[in-house]
């Protein structure tokens, strides 16, 4: 698969993702907030499947 996201698009959900589990292991939200890890592996690997099935692409690499 060829990547999906740009730069931004990645650090924002890399950013996420964390701040997401880190609530969930201190207890400030519940257990839904594991759900971070979702975007976080999204994010370091740089492919949405998700964007895929849409058509989206915010990756500025030429197709």
């Amino acid at each position: 698969m060829k990547a999906n996201e740009g730069m931004i698009d990645r650090s924002v959900r890399i950013f996420a993702g964390l701040t997401l589990i880190t609530l969930a292991a201190t207890g400030e939200i519940g257990a839904w907030g594991w759900i971070g890890a979702l975007p976080l592996v999204t994010g370091i690997i740089g492919i949405c499947p998700a964007y895929s099935i849409f058509g989206m692409n915010t990756c500025p690499m030429k197709k």
